[in-house]
């Protein structure tokens, strides 16, 4: 019997993180639907969860333009991408677009002016 024990512990504890997984900061969710609606050509890069961080949710703007959020989980950042009708991507598969780097590239301060 604890097996079975061990068993329904693990599915409860299993329920209380999906429940979680649909809990997300109303302000996490108002700062990347502002961002998605006020740049063109936004694509959405979900970023796994690694040992140092959270699973996240990049918007990156035709320009280059971008910003990361933390979200619950890979479906969450999923569902929101096809909410807000834009292409949603793995990053761990597809990597980061070159107009993001470039944009990094074209807006880092340089050191000699700090």
């Amino acid at each position: 019997m604890g097996w079975m024990n061990r068993t329904a512990r693990r599915v409860k504890r299993g329920r209380r993180v999906a429940a979680a997984d649909r809990n997300v900061d109303v302000a996490v969710t108002a700062h990347l639907t502002q961002f998605a609606q006020t740049h063109r050509g936004v694509e959405a890069f979900i970023e796994p969860k690694t040992s140092v961080t959270n699973v996240t949710l990049l918007l990156v703007a035709y320009d280059g333009e971008w910003t990361r959020r933390v979200v619950p989980s890979p479906e969450w950042g999923h569902a929101f991408a096809a909410h807000l009708q834009i292409p949603g991507y793995d990053a761990a598969v597809v990597g980061y677009p070159q107009r993001m780097r470039d944009y990094n590239t074209r807006n880092k301060k340089h050191p000699d002016l700090r």
